[in-house]
């Protein structure tokens, strides 16, 4: 766990809201992006994390530790899309790119390159938000939320061979979907 993140549980966990507000306001854009690339709705992603928000808040004396606090949040946030997707968690559990960070922007100092940066990266996104939801799960907590093979076992509640497999699978798949993709755009 990150040594602020662990202070402010902490303080959380003795009653101080404004230790927990700053737990919010560090983790809030992580947990509506994970909510929204599941549940692909604004207004449900938005009302999701405020769910979870509020989960955490009630559940934070019984935090243990075992885990990192994030990925006991993102375990709260996946269980409320469950509940919202009932198909989701079965879907996951149905099934026993390159190793580029999609998170990374554009940084280059030259304008074009910037906007070809820029259309690729959407363009991936597009890809992403196609997938199947068992893959775009697992593809988001892995390279947009940036968790580890483990933390998103911890997540989802799976073994960590099916995380694997579901990750190789989900490249194959966003593999196939780009690749057909570009033959389309030439």
């Amino acid at each position: 766990m990150n040594a602020d993140d662990q202070t402010l549980v902490n303080r959380a966990q003795r009653g101080e809201g404004e230790a927990f507000a700053q737990l919010v306001s560090r983790h809030q854009r992580y947990v509506y992006n994970l909510a929204y690339r599941l549940l692909r709705d604004m207004r449900e992603a938005e009302d999701l994390a405020q769910e979870a928000f509020l989960h955490a808040w009630k559940g934070l004396a019984s935090f243990q530790r075992k885990a990192k606090f994030t990925t006991w949040l993102y375990r709260i946030v996946v269980n409320l899309c469950y509940n919202r997707m009932p198909g989701l968690r079965r879907r996951l559990l149905t099934i026993d790119i390159d190793d580029t960070n999609l998170a990374t922007a554009p940084t280059a100092a030259n304008p074009p390159a910037v906007v070809e940066r820029t259309e690729r990266k959407a363009f991936l996104h597009q890809q992403i938000a196609a997938l199947p939801d068992k893959y775009r799960l697992v593809i988001t907590l892995f390279y947009l939320q940036e968790l580890s093979y483990q933390e998103i076992a911890t997540v989802l509640n799976l073994p960590l061979g099916t995380v694997k497999t579901h990750l190789f699978r989900a490249r194959e798949h966003l593999k196939q979907l780009i690749t057909e993709k570009s033959y389309d755009r030439l």
